[in-house]
């Protein structure tokens, strides 16, 4: 089951230098997202819209399904655009489908799909199985002192990882021990679980030092 959440208040001043990271909210667990930005002392913003992208420091891709988040990225005219923020290094968090448009290679998706190559990693899309085969486990996280708990539904996991990829949690038994779950190159951060739903805020608080440092 999913663990109770551990959400605590923001540290006392925070919200003065909260960086604004953007949440992508045209499908997916976009409330989620905003709850543990806020809790890590960020400023969450909704992004639909050019403008809205135009006005983060950095941008959070949600869980949800990846080739309709990658058509209404088409249908918002978003695509190019954030594409482009990417390549010119602004900070990026995906969790399961948003891993899946941050690859650079995406296995098993519609020929129509598309991904922004914001990590250099092949991805294989729903590589764990179905909704029925969802499951969770602790990992061993790259940076955290303890393991994290991961829930992963209709996940993806990284096949192939570049040469500058860092490789922060694998699965740690069972069939798929070794999967990499869980990567970051440069700015970029995913994973392919849902660290944003059990309400252990060590990812988020990852990535919002990483948006404070770039």
């Amino acid at each position: 089951m999913v663990q109770e959440s551990v959400i605590t208040a923001p540290a006392p001043g925070a919200a003065a230098t909260a960086p604004r990271i953007g949440v992508l909210a045209l499908q997916g667990d976009v409330r989620e997202h905003f709850a543990a930005l806020e809790h890590c002392g960020a400023e969450p913003v909704g992004v639909r819209r050019l403008a809205e992208l135009e006005s983060v420091d950095a941008l959070v891709l949600p869980g949800g399904e990846s080739t309709a988040i990658s058509k209404l990225l088409e249908v918002f005219e978003l695509l190019e655009p954030l594409r482009a923020r990417l390549r010119a290094g602004m900070p990026a968090f995906g969790s399961c489908a948003g891993m899946i448009l941050l690859a650079s290679e995406v296995l098993d998706t519609r020929p129509d799909a598309q991904h922004l190559s914001g990590i250099d990693m092949t991805v294989r899309r729903n590589a764990f199985g179905r909704q029925v085969d969802s499951f969770e486990t602790d990992l061993d996280f790259t940076g955290l002192d303890d393991p994290i708990r991961a829930v992963f539904i209709r996940a993806p996991w990284a096949e192939r990882t570049g040469p500058g990829v860092e490789v922060l949690a694998t699965v740690p038994s069972g069939p798929f021990a070794g999967r990499v779950v869980a990567a970051r190159q440069g700015a970029v951060l995913a994973t392919s679980f849902h660290p944003e739903v059990t309400g252990d805020l060590r990812v988020h608080e990852l990535f919002v030092d990483m948006v404070r440092a770039a």
